[in-house]
């Protein structure tokens, strides 16, 4: 591409990006608004116009799926050669470089997990900690080693902030478990992950020589998600830059939800007090959801009554289909009525891969589990094993290594499909659920990746695309854990959810107590919380889904209230139980029109009770007759939403039920 054509595909905010080559800059770049879009296309523009040689040029992000799409979309720009890595990544490149000339030997062992070493130190200062306790004194060790905090000092520091120990023991023992932490890794002679940017740090600060080198090499830096930099990464930046102002920072302060793990919206709201006279582009225009997605995510972050809250989304698309709040009567009834609605809208066309569940907690996943197996529904429970480390991902791509040196006429897809099925791929899904499906599923996202590496080979006028241009394709993506699409309904943490997006969202549990979660006791606890719900809303396209559970259990008291953070929205007619409110209580607030509707649908319902010679209300109970009276659906979807109605009764009643509404 040439560097007009290159600005050509930008709108005028991303274009100011994207010529605003010399730092420092400060993006503000809210959800959907294209903010990889714009900084890639600042760094092919930076090296078409020779502002920038790719070598010199390092950009940095938060995960390795995020670095591996940066680096395609630049190699697609023509801008080969620069550097795009996660802080880790790079850190650790660079301290494997010097580690020999400054320490001498080979680097240590990276361990991944902190959870048998500090298990070792808690026994070491006489603790009695079990498995979950153990994860909580690692993350506690973690947030002290990112946010630079001395063990000698955790005291203090937790004091003052207001931040409570893990598991149970006091700052002094949590002090004790963090230096016992740091002998035991010693004697073991291994690094953890923190380790990667501290020793580096150090070794930059201790060995001018280093850093110089360093500098030489790096001119120029891109840092995306700058809303989650933390005290040690930010630490590092400085040290890479040695005083110099050529940065570009991307962040959206309304999505900062890992203060916990040490993450600080700071760095970028105080960016312009560090450096006066940067320049400021802030990106509106979101591409990704439609206006009543963006209204809601607008909305809930104008009541936090703050100015930290990014940028107010402009919506690009076309109006779609209003924002669903739902209460159900517990927690199976929950799971069932979501799976069902995701049924629903498989039928009408939109691809399991392109729904999502998200939830606050892992364990919520448990009864959506069973609720889309029941129905027969495809899922994937995100945040398991990674998609490249599956057995059969990995025996799949050494048979496509041997199969890509025989020489062959046959099409890329043909010879995919062919090598796979010796690792249990075939052409038709099989009807078994559980291990059988996902190992089907793993398998057949390989071979659409196939079909669309070879569909973007032909579209960019490429001849056929070969197996051997495949399994490099493969091993690149592998190498930046970025796993394709597999076909199935996505069930997930609001967490996990970030950077990601899908057609149809539905975030449930949304109660007291899980949104905000319980633990969340300060005020900037629960403003967390309100980012991870909009961070959450923000994952949708069109279709969104509110909901909650009154009660945990079948016939549960229905203690539970809606959050805090929806009271604005979410509609007066759904928000009690039929349990709390009579019908009799109910009918007296209907007005003339809804009264008469009222009275014909219980005229229906009494001649459909008759023709199947059995009662009344196994048809549909009074408080549904007036729900529907209340809200008049007009569409099988709207139906569905009214409590009393479930699969089966939509299947038989429903286009009934919508008649005799119609006829009012």
């Amino acid at each position: 591409m040439s560097a007009d054509e290159i600005l050509d595909a930008l709108d005028p905010e991303q274009r100011e990006v994207a010529t605003a080559l010399h730092g420092p800059v400060r993006v503000l770049a809210g959800a959907g608004t294209g903010k990889t879009r714009a900084i890639t296309h600042r760094i092919a523009y930076g090296v078409r116009v020779s502002a920038y040689n790719p070598q010199t040029v390092l950009a940095v992000t938060f995960t390795a799926r995020a670095a591996g799409e940066m680096r395609q979309r630049l190699r697609a720009l023509g801008a080969t050669g620069v550097q795009a890595r996660t802080f880790h990544a790079a850190a650790l490149r660079q301290l494997s470089y010097f580690w020999p000339q400054v320490v001498g030997g080979q680097i240590p062992q990276i361990v991944s997990q902190k959870a048998q070493l500090v298990g070792r130190a808690a026994r070491q200062v006489r603790l009695s900690v079990d498995r979950l306790a153990v994860r909580d004194l690692s993350s506690e060790i973690e947030w002290a080693k990112v946010s630079m905090i001395d063990p000698a000092d955790y005291p203090q520091v937790i004091g003052e902030i207001g931040r409570p120990t893990p598991a149970g023991v006091t700052p002094a023992q949590m002090t004790d478990v963090m230096r016992a932490y740091e002998d035991v890794k010693t004697e073991a002679v291994v690094l953890d992950f923190e380790d990667i940017l501290l020793l580096l740090s150090d070794i930059i600060g201790r060995h001018p020589e280093v850093g110089d080198q360093i500098r030489r090499q790096y001119r120029h830096f891109v840092v995306d998600e700058y809303q989650d930099v933390s005290t040690l990464q930010q630490f590092l930046l400085d040290q890479w830059l040695g005083g110099r102002e050529e940065l570009c920072v991307v962040g959206d302060p309304a999505q900062t939800i890992y203060s916990f793990a040490g993450a600080s919206p700071q760095h970028l709201l105080e960016f312009p007090q560090r450096f006066p006279g940067a320049t400021l582009v802030r990106l509106v225009r979101d591409y990704r959801s439609t206006p009543q997605v963006v209204n809601l995510a607008n909305g809930l972050m104008k009541q936090r009554g703050s100015a930290q809250t990014g940028v107010e989304l402009v919506a690009q698309r076309p109006s779609g289909p209003e924002v669903a709040y739902i209460a159900h009567q517990d927690d199976a009834e929950e799971a069932a009525r979501t799976a069902e609605a995701i049924g629903r809208l498989i039928d009408a066309g939109v691809p399991a891969r392109e729904i999502a569940v998200l939830y606050r907690i892992n364990s919520q996943s448990e009864e959506l589990e069973d609720a889309l197996s029941k129905r027969g529904i495809g899922y994937l429970v995100r945040g398991g094993q990674r998609f490249f480390a599956r057995d059969e991902v990995r025996k799949a791509m050494v048979l496509l290594r041997g199969a890509a040196v025989a020489a062959s006429e046959s099409t890329l897809g043909e010879r995919v499909r062919e090598t796979l099925m010796d690792v249990g791929w075939t052409e038709q899904a099989p009807a078994e659920r559980g291990a059988v499906r996902e190992r089907w599923d793993s398998l057949q996202a390989l071979v659409q990746l196939s079909d669309d590496f070879d569909a973007d080979a032909a579209g960019e006028g490429d001849n056929a695309a070969t197996l051997r241009q495949f399994v490099e394709h493969l091993a690149e993506r592998a190498t930046a854990q970025h796993a394709p699409a597999v076909e199935g309904v996505t069930l997930t943490t609001m967490h996990a959810a970030k950077g990601l997006e899908w057609d149809a969202v539905f975030i449930v549990g949304l109660s007291e107590g899980l949104l905000p979660i319980k633990m969340a006791e300060t005020d900037e606890a629960v403003s967390e919380e309100r980012r991870l719900l909009y961070v959450a809303i923000t994952r949708a396209r069109e279709h969104l889904t509110m909901s909650y559970a009154l009660s945990r259990k079948e016939g549960g008291r229905s203690h539970r209230k809606r959050t805090r953070f929806l009271e604005k929205w979410w509609p007066d007619a759904r928000q009690a139980s039929p349990r709390r409110a009579s019908s009799s209580s109910k009918l007296a607030e209907l007005d003339v029109e809804q009264l008469r509707l009222f009275e014909s649908l219980k005229a229906w319902r009494l001649e459909v009770s008759k023709a199947d010679s059995k009662p009344a209300f196994t048809v549909l109970v009074d408080s549904s007759l007036v729900q529907i009276a209340t809200s008049r659906p007009g569409t099988l979807s709207d139906l569905a939403r009214i409590n009393g109605i479930g699969a089966s009764k939509l299947e038989k009643y429903g286009l009934l039920i919508l008649e005799v509404v119609a006829a009012h």
